[in-house]
């Protein structure tokens, strides 16, 4: 019977130890944060398309979609763009909606918000 317990305990232990490890892998500080505020989202909107103001805007990992006002009046336009994040640059990118607002490439949100508009 002490040899079973103690089979047990090990047993239990070995388990701790393996889930511990995961934990800690998957919280490395290697991975990168992803922002997803209105000040990361918005700095991709240069030149004509001069970030005006938000309507919505929502991200899935490394993607998000904008419901943006940009440019200026009285020409302000109300615009809908899918954004990936680029993580050697750390920054937001636009990226084409004719390439990828295809449900096997976005994640549900993204696509759903990100390609049925404008």
């Amino acid at each position: 019977m002490k040899v079973f317990r103690l089979a047990a305990s090990l047993l239990l232990l070995a388990a701790m130890l393996v889930g511990v490890s995961r934990v800690s892998a998957s919280s490395s500080p290697d991975m990168v944060v992803v922002p997803c505020d209105a000040l990361a989202l918005s700095a991709p909107f240069t030149g004509s398309m001069r970030f005006d103001s938000f309507d919505n805007f929502g991200c899935q990992g490394t993607w998000a979609f904008v419901w943006a006002t940009v440019g200026l009046a009285p020409h302000e336009i109300g615009v809908t763009e899918v954004l990936r994040f680029d993580e050697a640059v750390g920054r937001w990118r636009i990226i084409s909606r004719l390439t990828y607002c295809k449900p096997h490439l976005l994640p549900s949100v993204v696509y759903r918000q990100g390609c049925f508009s404008n």
